[in-house]
């Protein structure tokens, strides 16, 4: 799961235009090859799961679960959100790091 300092640098993803938010963008973005990471709520719909998860995990896009969608959606400014698509690479990478040191 991605850690509260990570969320943070979400928010500086966003300001910057490097992300994307919402189960529409995230699935159009990644069938365009745009996407480098996919935050994925840990509430999320089984729908979501299927249309944006599936996509990730058949593309080879690593999948990170993130907070309830309400926490995700605050942090960034909004209301719930499901799932965000991170495009930078440099981003992306600060991120999997993390959540693998987490993880060991």
């Amino acid at each position: 799961m991605i850690s509260v300092e990570r969320l943070g640098l979400l928010g500086l993803g966003l300001r910057a235009g490097h992300l994307v938010v919402g189960t529409g963008g995230v699935r159009d973005a990644l069938r365009r090859g745009e996407i480098e990471l996919v935050v994925i709520a840990g509430d999320r719909s089984e729908r979501t799961d299927e249309k944006v998860g599936r996509l990730a995990r058949a593309r080879g896009i690593p999948l990170i679960e993130g907070p309830p969608a309400s926490e995700l959606g605050r942090r960034l400014g909004r209301d719930a959100v499901q799932v965000v698509g991170v495009r930078d690479p440099s981003l992306a990478a600060g991120i999997r790091g993390e959540t693998e040191a987490q993880d060991h």
